[in-house]
């Protein structure tokens, strides 16, 4: 039997099919868009979803090969429609969830040169869109958010 150095083996462990030790929990990407209009905020009140019942930014998850701020127009443009000019970086909030192990980085960005009107595109997600007054927003705001949301006001990039 010929003997490999322990990363070889692994590799060919796998490759004939031996279990591999359990991977840890990887970390997921959020990219979240702030659209102001008039001294308002807009937020999208969730359904069927984590933190159903609370308000949210436009916003979703980083696929695979795109660049952050393709991801917040993407996401800007599938949920409310909404188009824009240019997506300025905000900040990064670290959000780890102990009740079910996850761990988010929120990546936000503010949308400049917005164009037209909230629509629901995505009605089985998102009850309704609303705007609101920047000091006097809802108290149900989706915890992952939060952090994004104190890093807006405060103008710091990192929570």
């Amino acid at each position: 039997i010929e003997h490999f150095p322990a990363e070889e083996e692994i590799e060919v462990q796998f490759l004939l099919g031996v279990q591999r030790k359990e991977m840890k929990p990887s970390i997921k990407i959020g990219v979240n868009v702030f659209v102001i209009r008039d001294g308002k905020l807009l937020l999208g009140k969730r359904k069927n979803a984590h933190g159903q019942g609370m308000w949210g930014l436009p916003g979703g998850h980083l696929e695979y090969g795109e660049k952050l701020h393709e991801t917040a127009f993407r996401e800007l443009r599938e949920e409310t429609g909404l188009s824009a000019n240019e997506m300025r970086f905000i900040g990064v909030a670290n959000n780890v969830r102990d009740t079910d192990e996850e761990h988010y980085l929120q990546i936000g960005f503010q949308a400049e040169g917005v164009r037209g009107e909230p629509a629901l595109c995505e009605p089985e997600r998102c009850e309704k869109w609303d705007w609101w007054v920047l000091d006097k927003l809802p108290q149900e705001i989706f915890p992952p958010h939060r952090g994004l949301l104190e890093l807006f006001r405060h103008r710091t990039a990192y929570a």
